[in-house]
């Protein structure tokens, strides 16, 4: 007996409705990338974050990963919500029991954490460990955003982050450019009477000085020295920088212009001093523009805040 042939009707019919069949599914190769994608999102979500450094914690919660983030270093100082997790010592003396403790999948971690002991065993317990540089400048800034984003997943947070931080600190820099006069200042990094220091070259302090359009007035060494009334006299400052922090473990504004040497100097006798947040002046991050805006309104004014 022969096959009954096909009507050309049902045969039509057939034919659009694999066709449909086929678009609705869309390209094959294509189900498994998008799937791939998917997952790495979600894997990425899903991380639980341990953020090392102050820089490196604020930017994670600028990028949107803050609900990820399950303790931090004691330097993580901003935002307020980071400070009520769980710490893990301080970024150079890290805790690897308080670290593991955590379950972490991530561990973003300023370039100069350690013990380099703790980072070691911190790697063989197969925590995944990423390294953010802590160098002090405006690319720096824009690197360490970048590496913190990738590490995330969230390269799209951080361009957009990097692009706010662009256009604050230019308008910043031209304010310091059209500065007709670079006043002397000297940073003070205070951890109460007994820890009384000057920031010279090469500091974090000092490339803020610079870019806000003043000068360091203690350029002579690098790092950080203890104060004396000579080496304050000699450098004649005409404003006193200092973190809030700093202010306050030295009791304010009137216990700094009381500090040794500092009533002989322009800034104690017009009483010069500007205070900032710890971080924002000191960690080169998603707000160092406005920063530099602060700081800057800071030289030219010159009041005591």
């Amino acid at each position: 007996m022969k096959p009954s042939a096909l009507n050309p009707r049902r045969l039509a019919r057939i034919l659009a409705a694999g066709l449909l069949l086929a678009v609705a599914a869309g390209p094959l190769s294509a189900t498994p990338a998008l799937a791939a994608n998917k997952a790495q999102a979600a894997t990425t979500d899903k991380a639980r974050v341990v953020t090392v450094g102050g820089g490196v914690t604020e930017i994670a919660y600028a990028l949107g990963a803050g609900a990820q983030v399950v303790g931090v270093d004691t330097s993580s100082l901003y935002p307020k919500a980071a400070t009520k997790l769980p710490q893990v010592g301080y970024q150079r003396m890290l805790s690897t029991e308080g670290v593991l403790a955590l379950r972490p999948t991530l561990a973003l971690v300023s370039e100069d954490a350690g013990p380099p002991a703790a980072i070691e065993q911190l790697k063989a317990a197969g925590v995944k460990l990423v390294s953010v540089t802590n160098d002090h400048s405006l690319e720096a800034a824009r690197a360490r955003i970048t590496t913190v984003a990738s590490a995330l997943g969230r390269e799209a947070e951080g361009k957009r982050l990097i692009a706010t931080l662009d256009r604050e600190a230019q308008a910043a820099l031209a304010k310091a450019k059209a500065m007709t006069a670079r006043p002397k200042v000297l940073f003070i990094f205070a951890h109460g009477q007994n820890a009384v220091n000057v920031g010279g070259k090469g500091t974090a302090a000092d490339e803020m000085i610079r870019l806000a359009g003043g000068t360091n007035a203690l350029n002579e060494f690098g790092g950080y020295k203890p104060l004396t009334a000579e080496a304050v006299v000699k450098a004649a400052p005409d404003v006193i920088l200092i973190t809030a922090i700093g202010a306050g473990s030295l009791g304010g504004v009137d216990a700094i212009l009381q500090l040794p040497g500092i009533s002989l100097t322009p800034a104690g006798k017009n009483q010069r001093v500007v205070t900032m947040d710890d971080v924002e002046l000191l960690t080169f991050g998603p707000r160092t523009g406005r920063a530099i805006a602060q700081l800057n309104a800071g030289l030219i004014g010159g009041k005591a805040k």
